[in-house]
């Protein structure tokens, strides 16, 4: 595995780990993980806001004010205010979106939840996604939370991603494993 990471990737996640470090002295992390999750999805539905804070062109005052602003009505906290004030100055408020994925990740991990991924042939409900999340929490003395999707190319069976490990019981890939076995013949 490449320990190499792109500038981007290493700033981003120097920046929330600091971010980090600054909201859980000043006993803020809860509110502003909920403050950030917010904040992410206004930028993923709101494109013009989205574009604004990516556009390196726009200058710093510009992009103080809305950053102000969206602070004051989202009700952010003056540590996590000051935060995306820096960004700007430091010019990195292009990173943001990585920044606090990477802060999130930093939560998670710190509550003892491990993110995964599950994809299933079949379209499975919130009560069958907790019950897989459950008993596999259980074996692995963790807490699994799922990235969940519904692929309806599998055919059948499911896929589970937990970092490195990788169980496939999709119909898919046991047809792909004989497709290999007769073309090897």
């Amino acid at each position: 595995m490449s320990t190499n990471k792109s500038f981007s990737t290493e700033t981003s996640e120097r920046y929330s780990r600091a971010l980090f470090e600054v909201l859980k002295e000043s006993k803020e992390l809860e509110a502003s993980e909920q403050n950030i999750r917010y904040f992410q999805t206004i930028l993923m539905d709101n494109s013009e806001i989205s574009n604004f804070i990516k556009d390196p062109t726009q200058s710093k005052t510009q992009q103080n004010i809305v950053i102000n602003f969206v602070s004051r009505e989202l009700g952010f906290s003056k540590n996590l205010n000051n935060f995306l004030l820096l960004l700007v100055q430091k010019r990195r408020i292009f990173f943001v979106k990585k920044i606090f994925d990477s802060f999130l990740k930093l939560c998670s991990k710190k509550r003892g939840e491990i993110k995964a991924s599950l994809t299933s042939s079949k379209e499975l409900s919130e009560t069958e996604i907790d019950e897989i999340s459950k008993d596999l929490s259980k074996t692995l003395g963790s807490t699994i939370k799922f990235d969940y999707k519904f692929d309806k190319k599998l055919i059948g069976g499911l896929k589970l991603q937990l970092g490195s490990f990788m169980i496939d019981t999709s119909i898919k890939n046991k047809l792909k494993k004989f497709e290999q076995i007769l073309l090897e013949n």
